[in-house]
């Protein structure tokens, strides 16, 4: 909906957890030397100024980023992506928070292709600044260009219909991320529908999707439609930080769900995810699930490392 924008929420738990997740896919998509795209149906922004404007209002990174900035216990995963969003803010103050488009593009490769999809006006203006003042700084310090030529694209167009003209890419490998407000009920069927395009179009890619884990009805429901998709398997990943609220306001919980994922991200989030339980957990509500095609672990408790 045109009414979201993700800088009310930047930092949060919910973007430690897609962002780690999404740093690990890109990792790996790496190791082959076969370029490859990267498709981002819901880019947002790109960056985030936490100590201003919507960020600053409900000040949602304390939940997340904010409890991780000056630890010094970090797991090897989380102690990257907290490395790369420090590269962001060269004085040590955490002012900016990178989003998904922002991250990948400092994790991928100068042959590899990023697909930006923002259909809200103001944040694919702004996307299409962040990008050019990235661009701008890289050729100051003599690194590789952000943004011209084929490299990076960015469409002010929604990117569930986007997302099909570019399937399947000229390589034959690619990562999409899906990450709709889910706002508008309406997202959890886009979603599922778009995947079960895109596995027709191109059944080998990796999909990640994030999704809140609610008590609505739709969000309840939502993992195991997508478990039933025509992948060739698949992993969902949860992470709580508190018990819910009488009321079901507020995100205290969400998820990551990947068809197609390589086999190494399971054992990554078996390692890391009780660690982010602890740091990031209020109170005895706090725990997360990971789940695959052959295995279910879980983990509660309000233990702090």
């Amino acid at each position: 909906m045109l009414s979201y924008r993700h800088a009310f929420h930047a930092g949060n738990h919910a973007d430690v957890l897609k962002h780690i997740v999404t740093i690990q896919l890109l990792r790996y998509m790496n190791q082959k030397d076969t370029p490859y795209m990267y498709i981002d149906t819901h880019a947002g922004a790109g960056v985030y100024a936490l100590d201003d404007g919507y960020a600053a209002k409900n000040a949602e990174y304390e939940t997340g980023i904010s409890k991780l900035w000056e630890r010094k216990d970090l797991p090897p995963p989380v102690a990257e992506y907290v490395q790369l969003i420090k590269s962001l803010n060269p004085s040590g103050k955490m002012r900016y928070y990178p989003g998904s488009p922002y991250c990948a593009d400092k994790v991928m490769r100068e042959a590899d292709r990023l697909r930006l999809f923002e259909l809200h006006p103001s944040d694919s203006k702004i996307l299409s600044e962040n990008f050019r003042k990235l661009e701008a700084h890289a050729a100051a310090q003599g690194q590789r260009p952000t943004t011209r030529g084929k490299r990076v694209m960015i469409q002010k167009t929604d990117g569930f219909l986007g997302l099909k003209a570019l399937l399947p890419p000229p390589s034959r490998r690619g990562l999409v991320l899906i990450d709709p407000p889910y706002e508008d009920k309406g997202d959890y069927r886009r979603v599922k529908d778009t995947l079960t395009d895109a596995l027709q179009r191109f059944a080998t890619g990796t999909y990640a999707v994030w999704y809140p884990v609610l008590q609505r009805m739709e969000s309840r429901q939502f993992p195991d439609q997508l478990k039933r998709l025509s992948a060739n398997g698949w992993l969902n990943v949860t992470l709580s930080i508190s018990t819910p609220s009488p009321d079901g306001f507020g995100l205290h919980s969400s998820g990551m769900f990947v068809l197609n994922p390589p086999w190494t991200l399971e054992p990554v989030l078996r390692d890391l995810m009780p660690y982010l339980v602890a740091t990031l957990g209020t109170d005895s509500g706090a725990g997360f699930t990971l789940e695959s095609g052959q295995t279910v672990a879980r983990y509660t408790g309000t233990r702090r490392v």
